[in-house]
């Protein structure tokens, strides 16, 4: 299992993937990629935590907390008028 915590809340279990390659398509920053029918995570400082990984994956093989986040202080900025987000 794989655990960025010093950057996220972002964790992967590789033995529960099940190849559908979904957290590929809904990332947004491109942090998994797929190697031999399984997803990687290739990039975990990118996640933002938006959670659509997690939401996308069947297998329960990622966990994130979303709205803790890059995601959270994008949106924040965005509906306060805030010139720059702070992650």
């Amino acid at each position: 299992m794989f655990n960025v915590s010093q950057v996220n809340t972002l964790t992967y279990n590789p033995e529960l993937c099940n190849g559908c390659r979904l957290c590929t398509i809904v990332c947004p920053h491109a942090v998994f990629t797929m190697i031999n029918k399984k997803a990687h995570l290739d990039n975990p400082v990118a996640c933002m935590e938006c959670g659509a990984c997690r939401l996308n994956c069947s297998e329960g093989a990622i966990a994130v907390e979303s709205g803790v986040g890059c995601a959270a202080a994008m949106f924040r900025a965005a509906l306060t008028g805030q010139k720059e987000a702070t992650c």
